[in-house]
């Protein structure tokens, strides 16, 4: 598996906050690399515009088939918020904060194609929210996650409210961000906090490994029943099977469909059109 620098955004220094690593053949598989380790990916101001700026680039990227978001640094995938930053702050500046840290994780949650997190080590309050906007998480057994927020006199504001309480019901998650509880990576599994636990330091190797067998699929189909699945998770079902069948028929019809029974049909290995 091969791997390219291909762009970042966000620098200290020489150094980009966040930066996109391609993998495998085609470069299909984009790793999101959080890359602020002197602060354990601590959230600031220029870390949140920057993860804005990749996820949008991600997003606008066809070739693009499925994402991991990892960290550079061992022990942390992000702590949260930058509190040291925040508590400089004046009222009208976290005001103006807001709408550059809402992009940040929208960004991650709105991205087309499947996306992993690789959580090893910390990942508390924005950064488990980060890991929360994406579509399966992939802990080591040393990771430690939770929303703390309400420990600090804030709430999770980077989706935890809602996507968590969507991942496990409300009254686990009640529990989770009333109390300000730490989970281990045990514990978060058995609560369905995260999807699968790994050896410890062998997240990203495992999310890499899901992301590219994502990737071997056809790339139409597997944004449309994303597209499905997102649209109509909160519908009633039969809205949810008209959303279905609107993201069926925008598959059915493409190349990829073609190209797929064709493969089948042969006995080959599919070359994907995307379109």
């Amino acid at each position: 598996m091969s791997d390219t620098t291909q762009t970042g955004a966000g620098v200290t220094g020489a150094r980009p906050l966040v930066r996109i690593e391609r993998h495998g053949e085609g470069g299909h598989v984009a790793e999101l690399v959080l890359d602020r380790p002197e602060a354990m990916n601590a959230v600031s101001t220029d870390m949140a515009r920057a993860l804005a700026a990749v996820t949008g680039e991600l997003a606008d990227d066809e070739t693009v088939r499925a994402v991991v978001v990892s960290s550079s640094h061992e022990r942390a995938f992000c702590v949260g918020a930058d509190l040291k930053e925040r508590n400089r702050f004046t009222d009208d500046e976290l005001r103006a904060q807001r709408p550059l840290a809402r992009a940040a994780y929208s960004g991650v949650l709105n991205l087309p194609v499947p996306v992993v997190a690789a959580v090893d080590g910390f990942a508390l309050g924005g950064g488990f929210e980060i890991a929360l906007s994406c579509d399966l998480i992939v802990a080591g057994e040393g990771a430690t996650v939770g929303l703390p927020e309400v420990s600090v006199g804030v709430i999770p504001g980077g989706g935890g409210t809602q996507l968590l309480t969507r991942r496990v019901g409300w009254s686990r998650a009640a529990s989770l961000v009333f109390t300000a509880r730490r989970l281990t990576a045990a514990e978060a599994h058995q609560l369905g906090v995260v999807d699968e636990v790994v050896a410890a330091g062998t997240a990203r190797d495992r999310a890499l490994e899901l992301a590219s067998t994502i990737a071997s699929h056809s790339p139409v189909g597997v944004r449309n029943a994303k597209r499905a699945m997102r649209t109509g998770f909160d519908t009633d079902l039969a809205s949810g099977l008209d959303v279905e069948d609107e993201c069926w028929r925008a598959t059915a019809f493409s190349g990829d469909r073609a190209e797929g029974v064709a493969a089948f049909a042969e006995k080959r290995r599919p070359v994907w059109p995307g379109r």
